[in-house]
């Protein structure tokens, strides 16, 4: 066989590294982009924060080099006279001024620690609303909150220590992550006796009487059943009180199935008294350290807001979530003004920081052109739901997302990088924006029905039933029927489940 030369023509895609970046921030979520835009404040210095501060800097800058050149220019000119006395005072005057504003501001609320309360991004320059009780409002954490309390006990030094370590001991819900035996073990050397072991133990179990003895009754906790005792033993000795316990200590899965035949047969109460002792442990804290969880951790900032305008809604972004970011003129001007240098390693150097300033002019460019793509699409997803944000979450209509591609010339994969991880605020709350998208059901009248309505529909039936007969998933089925919606029997379990809606038998009331 002849080797021989042939020619082909084809298509493909090259991704250049520009249009990776942007695929790249295009589904980094809002947290991750303020990683990746701190991360490249580091590494690049031509980019830089565009607020006043930065623009006072590069001002100031400016200002010294020009004063310099005008010395040095003096200086090789052989003249003893000094620079106009009133260009030179007013160009320091005014870097003095913006300088004293800048300490100002540096000496100012913005600095003060206050208990480590700072004032938020969006509170500032807002004096007159400034709450000075809300100071107060940061919760602490729930080891703090233990270890308050033992400043007033008279316990050693050696017992302190040891409920220290089981308050460092406890999870987020105020329970022991770990059994005393095994933080005994750890605290123990490998080769430590039997009888050394056994001391170590008796003061854990000690100082775990003093740690439950605390606020806020529960905590220390071994597991849910030890939690639940620890509460009802605070309370008063009464009939219902001592069932509670005992259906705490060896029944909750019969309580927890509302099994009261059950119930009645194994404590021997009646049936009265078994409701009385339920509505005890209804009325107790399952998760101790619930109310120190720190609240902001679960808070979801928004990067759109839908407003209302004239008879219909727009979308704005928000701007709480948008980097400011800016080109440094003073380093670009310098590296513009400078010639090509002699030598390869200086003409390297030189292509090196065009580079970098090029690198920078990308990620600006690909930031905006982020917010921009989340505008539009947010924005076309809020011209095909406008009934949701007049009417709530059961007049959702059916959307997928090649309808919003289509109607932006977008890919489908573009607009699942979009909508994943970002939020938007509306009248009824902040949902991620694969919310608004749902499958449609069949309906007697032709029609289509979403599938987040059906939710929204099911949750209103479950609201309004009643406790004594809850309804089933057969009953829930038939009932959507009845108003045109076909759901078979296993779709409304499913959405019950994705409702985190117990099952009929479990939501029965005693």
């Amino acid at each position: 066989m002849k080797p021989s030369l042939q020619f082909r023509l084809s298509q493909h895609l090259a991704l250049t590294p520009q249009l990776q970046q942007s695929i790249r921030l295009l589904q980094l979520s809002t947290l991750e982009l303020h990683q990746e835009v701190e991360q490249m404040l580091e590494q690049n210095p031509f980019l830089e924060h565009d607020d006043e501060f930065a623009s006072l800097e590069t001002a100031a800058s400016l200002e010294f080099e020009r004063q310099r050149n005008e010395r040095q220019s003096s200086e090789s000119e052989g003249s003893g006279g000094d620079a106009p006395e009133a260009d030179s005072s007013g160009g320091l005057d005014a870097i003095e001024s913006g300088a004293t504003e800048r300490d100002d501001w540096e000496n100012g609320t913005e600095r003060d620690d206050f208990d480590g309360i700072r004032e938020t991004p969006g509170r500032q320059g807002d004096d007159d609303d400034f709450d000075p009780l809300e100071r107060n409002s940061v919760a602490i954490s729930l080891q703090d909150h233990l270890r308050q309390q033992l400043i007033g006990t008279r316990l050693s030094e050696a017992d302190m220590a040891v409920v220290e370590i089981l308050i460092e001991s406890l999870n987020e819900d105020g329970y022991l992550a770990d059994p005393l035996e095994d933080i005994a073990v750890s605290l123990l050397p490998e080769d430590a006796d039997e009888d050394t072991r056994d001391e170590v133990l008796s003061r854990l179990r000690c100082g775990l009487g003093w740690l439950q003895s605390l606020e806020p009754i529960g905590v220390g906790a071994a597991n849910l059943s030890d939690c639940l005792i620890l509460q009802l033993k605070a309370l008063p000795r009464t009939e219902a009180q001592a069932i509670a316990i005992l259906i705490c200590r060896h029944h909750l899965d019969l309580l927890a199935r509302r099994d009261i035949k059950k119930l009645m047969a194994v404590t021997g109460a009646d049936e009265d008294l078994i409701k009385q002792a339920q509505a005890l442990i209804v009325s107790l804290e399952p998760k101790p350290g619930r109310a120190f969880t720190r609240a902001e951790a679960n808070i979801i900032v928004p990067d759109v807001i839908v407003q209302k305008s004239g008879r219909g809604w727009k979308v704005v972004l928000n701007p709480d979530v948008m980097p400011k970011l800016r080109i440094n003129d003073l380093y670009a001007q310098a590296l513009r003004q400078s010639r090509a240098p002699r030598g390869g390693a200086a003409t390297e150097g030189h292509a090196a920081l065009s580079s970098r300033l090029q690198e920078a002019r990308w990620f600006v460019k690909n930031i905006q052109q982020r917010f921009d793509t989340i505008l539009r699409v947010s924005q076309a997803i809020v011209d095909r739901q406008k009934n949701f944000f007049t009417h709530g979450e059961i007049a959702m209509k059916p959307l997928v997302l090649r309808e919003i591609a289509d109607e932006l010339g977008l890919h489908e994969s573009t607009i699942s990088r979009v909508t994943t991880a970002k939020y938007m605020n509306t009248p009824f709350g902040t949902f991620e924006l694969k919310y608004f998208f749902g499958s449609s059901l069949n309906t007697e009248a032709g029609g289509n029905a979403s599938s987040t309505a059906v939710r929204a529909l099911i949750k209103q039936l479950v609201a309004a039933e009643d406790p004594k007969k809850p309804l089933s998933d057969s009953q829930l089925s038939t009932m959507l029927e009845e108003q045109g919606i076909q759901v078979a029997r296993r779709t409304v379990a499913k959405y019950r489940e994705a409702l985190k809606i117990a099952p009929a038998n479990l939501r029965k009331a005693l």
